[in-house]
């Protein structure tokens, strides 16, 4: 067996009941879904287990829902002696990669991903941002596409996710005429995605600015183990890294396909998903299919991903 990566989402694609059975199944899952609710003064353990659909997508919500429960199936993994030798996170996902490496401790990255989701929230009146997902056309020709479509206005690429798919961001109507070119231009589906926010574009500068100065107050470690970030997709293993590119990826494009081709260049070949959701396995997919690739969200999840590891690893010490 190869070397083994972590990625931990920055989105969900099914909310309610999210980390309900890990928690119940698990000390090491519950004690972290209690230690959120302790550090947030309210209970995110119950708004993710039995809250409405509505408010977990709040994004000061979200976020550190998300995180929540990715950290909580970390945990679980590490007890049961998983250990990764890279991590990486996706957008939201870096901060709960940081907390499984040992730089950043669980408490502050909760408190901090609740305003991050609070400062992202408001620095753009509703409405007038909008994001939208471009399947089937290269990252040069939509970056393209966005530069003709500004208009005065901002549009741009926010996540490069794979060579099939890249989300463009910015002010609504610059996005909607992006999509209509990216339409007419050839591409397999232009769709706006339903997000109450433009992350990850120029846009959310006043959200960067408030966060800058909780992240310059919070405490960051060095590395146990490396990280490959989002703004730049290279590799760190200092605290002072991981928190410049934390200021950086609110308005900077997350480079998801680099990130995982420098993971894939590095020697690894199995990666797991901890966190809501497959949407970073179906990523993986598109950027190398020979890649082995499982996720932890859910007891089901866990335990089919501890015995293909188990079994992956007994084949490489066979051979």
């Amino acid at each position: 067996m190869g070397k083994l990566a972590f990625l931990f989402p920055g989105q969900a694609s099914q909310y309610p009941g999210m980390g309900k059975e890990l928690a119940g199944s698990y000390p090491a899952a519950r004690s972290v879904f209690d230690e959120a609710d302790k550090v947030l003064g309210f209970s995110i353990s119950e708004l993710c287990f039995t809250g409405s659909e509505e408010a977990l997508k709040l994004t000061a919500n979200t976020q550190p829902a998300i995180l929540t429960l990715s950290v909580a199936a970390y945990r679980v993994l590490a007890e049961k002696g998983v250990k990764p030798d890279f991590v990486a996170g996706h957008s939201l996902g870096e901060y709960s990669a940081l907390v499984a490496a040992g730089a950043l401790e669980f408490a502050d990255a909760v408190r901090l991903v609740r305003r991050r989701g609070e400062y992202m929230q408001t620095a753009v009146p509703e409405g007038v941002g909008a994001m939208a997902a471009i399947l089937g056309l290269a990252p040069a020709q939509v970056t393209e596409i966005c530069r003709k479509a500004t208009n005065g206005q901002v549009v741009s690429p926010a996540n490069l996710n794979s060579p099939e798919q890249t989300v463009i961001s910015g002010n609504a109507e610059a996005v909607k005429r992006a999509v209509e070119m990216a339409s007419a231009g050839g591409a397999k589906r232009a769709v706006m995605l339903p997000v109450s926010a433009p992350f990850h574009s120029a846009l959310m500068a006043p959200a960067a600015e408030r966060l800058q100065g909780d992240l310059k107050g919070a405490a960051f470690h060095a590395l146990r183990v490396p990280l490959v970030t989002n703004a730049d997709a290279e590799i760190i293993s200092s605290g002072d890294e991981a928190r410049e590119s934390l200021i950086r990826q609110v308005t900077l494009p997350v480079r998801w396909e680099e990130s995982v081709r420098v993971l894939i260049d590095e020697g690894v070949n199995t990666f797991v998903e901890v966190g809501p959701g497959r949407v970073l396995t179906g990523l993986l997919r598109q950027i190398d299919r020979s890649v082995h690739v499982f996720n932890v969200e859910d007891e089901k999840s866990l335990h089919l991903t501890l015995e293909k590891l188990a079994q992956a690893q007994s084949e490489s010490a066979e051979a």
